[in-house]
C-alpha cells in the first residue's frame, strides 16, 4: 500500500494509515449522531402515532415529502463546501480552506433564504400535487408554516457540519447531531404532550433542534477549527465559480431521490391515508436501520478526496473497495433482522390494515434492495470526488425516474400498495448494479486522465436518501 510522500499535509489524515480503518472509523461516528436523530425522528413519528389519529400519521408523511426537496438543495450545497475545504487541506492550503469555508455558507445562507421565500407561500399547492386532501392536508400545511422558514438555519448548520467533516473531524461532527438529536428527545414530548400541543408541538420542536445544530456546528467550524473566514468581495467572487461547478450538479443529483419519492407517495396516496401513514413509518424505520449506510456515503468522500488530492490512486481504489464491502456486510446483517422484527416494528407504531402490511412488506422484502441502493451511494461518491459528478447525476435521476416511474406504475395497476414500494425497491438493482461497473472503470483512467492534465472538480456524496427524513436529521454529520 502506498505510504504518505513527503510533503503531503499533516493535515490530509486520510492519507496514512489502513483504508479500511479510515472507512470504519468515519462511518461509525457519523452513523451515532445521524442514527440518533434518525431515531428521534422515528419516536416523533410514534408521539404522533399516539394521537390515534391517521391523518396526523399521513400528514407528517406529506410534510416530510416535501421538505426533502428543499433540504436536499442544501445537501447539495453542503457538498460543495466539504469538497472545497477538504481538497485545499489534502493542499496543504488551512488559509484557502477556511476562505472557501466561508465564502461557501454565505452562499449557502442567500441560495436557501431565496428557495424559502419562494416555496411558504405555495405549501398548500404543493401539497396538492403530492396527493394530500382534506384534514390532511390542512394538517400539513400548519406543519410546514411552521418548520419551512427554519431550513435556513438548518442549512447553515449542515454547511458547518460538513466543514467539519471534510477536516475530518467526524467526533465534532457527531456531537453537532447528537445535540440536535437529544434537543428533539426532550422536545418532541414536551410539546406534543405536556403542552397537549400536537402537530404544531412537533413543528416548534423541529425550529429549535435546527437552531441548535447550526450554533453547534459554527462553533466547531469557527472556533474550535478556524475553517470559516468572512469573505471579501474579492474571495466571495472567486469562490463562487467552483462553488457553482460543485454544488449545481450536486444538487441536480440530489433532487432526484425526493422527485422519485414525490411520485411514489402520489402513487401512495391513491390507496388512502393508511397506505401513505405506512409509507412515513418506513421513511423513518429506513434511516434508522440505514443510517449507517447513509454516513458512509458521507464518510467515504472526504477519505477518497484528500487521497487523490494527494495522488494516492492505489489508496482512492482501495478505499471504495473497502466501502463495498462494508456495505455488503451490513445491509445483510440489517435484512436478517428486520425480516424476524417486522411484526413487532408494526406494533410499534400502532398500525393496522394497509399500513401494517406495507411496513411488513418492507421489512421481509423490500429492505433487500439496499444492498443496490447502497452501491449506488458509494459509487456516487467516487464520481463526485473524482471528477466524474455528471455521472452521479445521471445514475441518480436515472434510478428516481427510469428505476422508479414504470416499475411503480405496474406494480400500483397490478398489485395495489405493496406493488408501488416493490417497484420502488425493484428500481434499484438495475441502477446500483450499473453505477458499480461504471465506478470500477473510472477507477481505471484517473491516473492517466490526471497525467494528461486535466482536473477535476471533486464533490462529495450525499448524505441520505430516505423518502421522509425529516430535515432534523437530514445532514451530513
Amino acid at each position: 500500500m502506498t505510504t504518505k510522500p513527503s510533503g503531503v499535509a499533516s493535515n490530509a489524515k486520510f492519507t496514512t494509515g489502513g483504508t479500511m480503518r479510515h472507512v470504519t472509523t468515519m462511518t461509525a461516528t457519523g452513523s451515532l449522531g445521524l442514527v440518533a436523530i434518525f431515531m428521534v425522528d422515528a419516536l416523533n413519528l410514534f408521539y404522533i402515532s399516539l394521537l390515534g389519529q391517521a391523518e396526523l400519521a399521513a400528514a407528517i408523511g406529506y410534510a416530510g415529502t416535501l421538505m426533502f426537496f428543499t433540504l436536499s438543495v442544501a445537501i447539495g450545497m453542503t457538498i460543495g463546501v466539504s469538497a472545497l475545504v477538504s481538497r485545499a487541506l489534502g493542499q496543504n492550503n488551512r488559509t484557502l480552506a477556511a476562505e472557501n469555508g466561508g465564502a461557501a455558507l454565505l452562499l449557502i445562507a442567500i441560495v436557501m433564504t431565496i428557495i424559502v421565500a419562494a416555496a411558504w407561500p405555495n405549501i398548500d399547492y404543493l401539497l396538492g400535487l403530492l396527493g394530500a386532501s382534506g384534514e390532511t392536508r390542512i394538517i400539513a400545511t400548519g406543519f410546514l408554516q411552521i418548520v419551512l422558514p427554519s431550513t435556513i438555519v438548518m442549512s447553515i448548520g449542515m454547511g458547518a457540519s460538513g466543514i467539519l467533516r471534510g477536516v475530518g473531524d467526524a467526533k465534532r461532527a457527531m456531537y453537532v447531531t447528537l445535540l440536535g438529536g437529544a434537543a428533539s428527545a426532550v422536545l418532541d414530548p414536551f410539546f406534543i404532550f405536556t403542552l397537549d400541543m400536537g402537530v404544531t408541538g412537533a413543528a416548534i420542536a423541529t425550529v429549535i433542534s435546527r437552531s441548535i445544530i447550526m450554533i453547534a456546528g459554527l462553533y466547531g467550524a469557527i472556533i474550535v477549527h478556524n475553517l470559516v473566514k468572512l469573505p471579501t468581495i474579492k474571495t466571495f467572487s472567486r469562490v463562487s465559480k467552483p462553488f457553482a461547478g460543485i454544488a449545481i450538479p450536486a444538487v441536480l443529483t440530489q433532487l432526484a431521490t425526493p422527485v422519485g419519492n414525490a411520485y411514489v407517495t402520489a402513487e401512495i396516496s391513491s390507496f388512502g391515508d393508511s397506505a401513505v401513514a405506512g409509507w412515513a413509518v418506513i421513511g423513518r424505520v429506513i434511516p434508522v436501520v440505514f443510517g449507517v449506510i447513509f454516513a458512509l456515503s458521507g464518510a467515504i468522500g472526504p477519505i477518497l478526496g484528500q487521497n487523490y488530492g494527494a495522488k494516492l490512486y492505489d489508496r482512492v481504489r482501495q478505499s471504495m473497495r473497502d466501502a463495498l464491502v462494508f456495505t455488503l456486510c451490513y445491509v445483510l446483517f440489517v435484512c436478517f433482522i428486520l425480516f424476524f422484527l417486522a411484526g413487532t416494528i408494526a406494533d410499534i407504531f400502532d398500525t393496522s390494515g394497509e399500513a401494517r402490511t406495507l411496513i411488513i412488506f418492507f421489512c421481509q422484502f423490500a429492505a433487500i434492495s439496499f444492498l443496490f441502493n447502497g452501491a449506488l451511494f458509494v459509487a456516487n461518491a467516487a464520481f463526485n470526488n473524482l471528477g466524474y459528478a455528471f455521472y452521479s447525476t445521471v445514475f441518480n435521476w436515472g434510478r428516481s425516474t427510469l428505476g422508479v416511474i414504470p416499475f411503480v406504475w405496474v406494480g400500483a395497476q397490478y398489485y395495489g400498495a405493496q406493488g408501488v414500494l416493490a417497484g420502488w425497491a425493484l428500481g434499484a438493482v438495475m441502477f446500483g448494479l450499473a453505477a458499480i461497473i461504471t465506478c470500477f472503470r473510472v477507477l481505471k483512467t484517473i491516473e492517466k486522465r490526471d497525467d494528461a492534465g486535466i482536473e477535476p472538480q471533486p464533490t462529495l456524496p450525499p448524505a441520505a436518501n430516505s423518502p421522509f427524513s425529516s430535515s432534523k436529521g437530514a445532514n451530513l454529520g
